[in-house]
């Protein structure tokens, strides 16, 4: 696939697919002999992989490390998991101040409704 096919398929820019090359994420791109960029299936399950990381807010740099280790082979894989059971733990404490802020939301937006129909005569902001 094209850098255009895979810019669409994965709603990324061009720039960013050859930023993501340049600063090592994205290595062993396969090229036709035009030297032309020809994404292979192993280059788009990376792509998704970077994908879904960065959008649970995963640092760019913790995933070159993850990657740098990944293509250092089976020796890294305790390093590799070590990475990764800390980006996990990162991750569900995001997740409980997510839910956290959401409960305290429910809270507030029933005091309005509570309001709103008169069944909350008084209410004072926190």
């Amino acid at each position: 696939m094209t850098i255009s096919e895979i810019s669409k398929k994965y709603d990324l820019t061009p720039n960013t697919l050859r930023y993501y090359e340049k600063i090592g994420l994205l290595t062993k791109i396969p090229r036709n002999k035009n030297g032309i960029r020809n994404y292979d299936e192993q280059s788009c399950k990376r792509i998704e992989f970077i994908k879904c990381m960065r959008s649970a807010g995963v640092e760019i740099e913790v995933l070159i490390q993850y990657v740098k280790l990944l293509e250092e082979g089976k020796d890294t894989v305790n390093e590799r998991k070590a990475l990764l059971e800390g980006q996990r733990e990162k991750l569900l404490k995001k997740q409980k101040d997510i839910h956290d802020t959401i409960e305290r939301l429910n809270y507030k937006i029933n005091v309005y409704e509570d309001i709103s129909s008169g069944k909350r005569k008084d209410f004072t902001e926190e």
